[in-house]
């Protein structure tokens, strides 16, 4: 097929159908910007809610590059990778200083930047500035794949290379943005993975190498990541005068610098935790188990047991914080949530 032909269909598809979304309907830079970031860690339709609360504590990049970085943790809470809202923060505060304020528009400038790829370089450039830059993700990947009937692994960087190429031949200059935004609009909703495209409904049908040959079903092709290593851990939740702890992860690795909840990295029963919390220094007046609960994270999986335990002093080794500091002040990774929850339980009991 002759790639260029999709550019007209698909723009004016887009311009019926496009999705109504908060970062679309106001495309400054830095809602484009923040919206990006957050879409690297969920859909869209969760990401909408964390995006109005972002944008509505620190409305422009001088508020976040001014903020303090447990405020702005604490608005990127349940999202999950907190290095790229602290990329984000350390980003804003190099616009500040380096560019007056304002994000650069050239995509070359942005990928200096903390915490921005090829991608987000150009989805900024090209919704914000109207820059003729590709922005090409895995919705992207997929739709061009199927249009063109590639059998290449597009897990792999040379194939993202390669349609880049392709897309910047093709990229309308006087509405960039709007492309580059239909193609992600019609993978999102149309091309969908996994098999499953909406076929009848795709203004490139009559153009779709993949419907042609009958290889829907098949292509993307896609290598398999390796699957992400199991591994115990006991999650304590040490509860005192009304005060439950908290201590910090080391500043580096896996969640680093965040708050969590005192753990152990391997399963004890109920009958060992009361030696394990001597260790601590505890004596537990209370003891009992909690819900089980595991995390994913992309390398691999934690498999938590929990135990809660009320103990008899304020020991200095931990932070000792309210269920309202629990709540709005500390910022918990997700694996957490499930014990967060029943912190939040028990300390209302207190």
């Amino acid at each position: 097929m002759v790639l260029s032909e999709i550019v007209t269909p698909l723009v004016t598809w887009y311009h019926q159908y496009k999705r109504s979304l908060p970062w679309r309907d106001i495309p400054t830079p830095y809602r484009v910007w923040v919206s990006e970031i957050m879409l690297q860690q969920t859909r869209v339709d969760p990401a909408i809610p964390y995006f109005e609360r972002f944008v509505s504590t620190l409305p422009d990049i001088a508020s976040l590059a001014n903020a303090d970085e447990e405020t702005v943790l604490k608005l990127w809470e349940g999202l999950g990778y907190y290095s790229r809202v602290r990329n984000l923060q350390k980003a804003a505060k190099i616009v500040e200083r380096e560019y007056g304020g304002i994000l650069p528009s050239d995509p070359a400038l942005l990928l200096k930047l903390p915490g921005i790829g090829e991608y987000t370089a150009g989805a900024i450039a090209s919704i914000a500035y109207q820059v003729p830059a590709p922005a090409v993700d895995g919705n992207v990947l997929r739709v061009i794949s199927r249009l063109t009937a590639d059998d290449s692994d597009i897990a792999e960087m040379a194939t993202k290379r390669a349609m880049q190429e392709k897309l910047v031949a093709i990229l309308p200059q006087d509405r960039p943005g709007d492309f580059n935004q239909a193609l992600m609009d019609l993978g999102a909703t149309v091309c969908l993975p996994n098999g499953a495209p909406h076929c009848d409904r795709c203004p490139l049908a009559s153009l779709c190498e993949a419907q042609k040959q009958g290889l829907t079903e098949t292509l993307p092709k896609k290598s398999k990541k390796q699957a992400p290593v199991a591994e115990e851990k006991t999650v304590f939740l040490l509860v005192c005068g009304g005060k439950i702890a908290l201590q910090k992860r080391p500043e580096s690795g896996l969640l680093a610098g965040l708050w969590e909840f005192p753990n152990l990295p391997r399963k004890i029963s109920l009958q060992k935790a009361t030696n394990a919390l001597k260790d601590w220094g505890f004596i537990a007046t209370t003891l009992h188990a909690l819900p089980k609960a595991k995390h994913v994270f992309t390398h691999k999986i934690w498999n938590m047991n929990g135990i809660y335990a009320e103990v008899q002093e304020l020991l200095p080794d931990f932070t000792w914080v309210s269920a309202k500091d629990l709540s709005d002040t500390y910022t918990l990774p997700t694996a957490f949530r499930v014990y967060q929850s029943e912190a939040l339980k028990l300390l209302s009991k207190e």
